[in-house]
């Protein structure tokens, strides 16, 4: 004779530590997504701007020794055309977005311009920080 055991078995999985785990994760990364925005440290100056990016496009960034980087490599003012080459197709519509640090003279970031404007970018925007508001 068998006998049947007491013991049924259990058909439902518990997920309420796969849950938590899942919400914690979800926690951390939108408290560090913030600081992980950019690999190029520039101190912008700040202005009355849009916030947000309507369009995403290549990111040009000169920081205060007036070091360019293409995206986050280190790229020469010589080098920015062949750079731009892989966006050629798109000129007319994508953005290029230049970061600036606040200290760098005008003369250096006319000439970025000018380098990105003569591949034929009509689209080109400046970068700035949002001032704090007071109270």
């Amino acid at each position: 004779m068998r006998r049947r055991s007491s013991f049924s078995s259990m058909a439902e999985i518990n997920i309420t530590s796969l849950v938590d785990v899942t919400l914690c994760l979800l926690i951390i990364f939108m408290l560090t997504a913030p600081y992980i925005q950019g690999g190029v440290e520039v101190n912008l100056p700040e202005a009355e701007t849009r916030s947000t990016i309507v369009k995403e496009g290549p990111v040009i960034s000169i920081t205060n020794n007036r070091q360019v980087f293409f995206k986050e490599n280190t790229a020469s003012l010589e080098a920015l055309p062949s750079l731009l080459a892989e966006y050629a197709d798109q000129k007319e519509t994508i953005p290029v977005y230049l970061r600036c640090d606040e200290e760098v003279p005008y003369g250096f970031v006319l000439k970025v311009m000018a380098a990105i404007e003569r591949e034929g970018f009509l689209n080109l925007s400046l970068v700035a920080d949002q001032p704090v508001g007071e109270g």
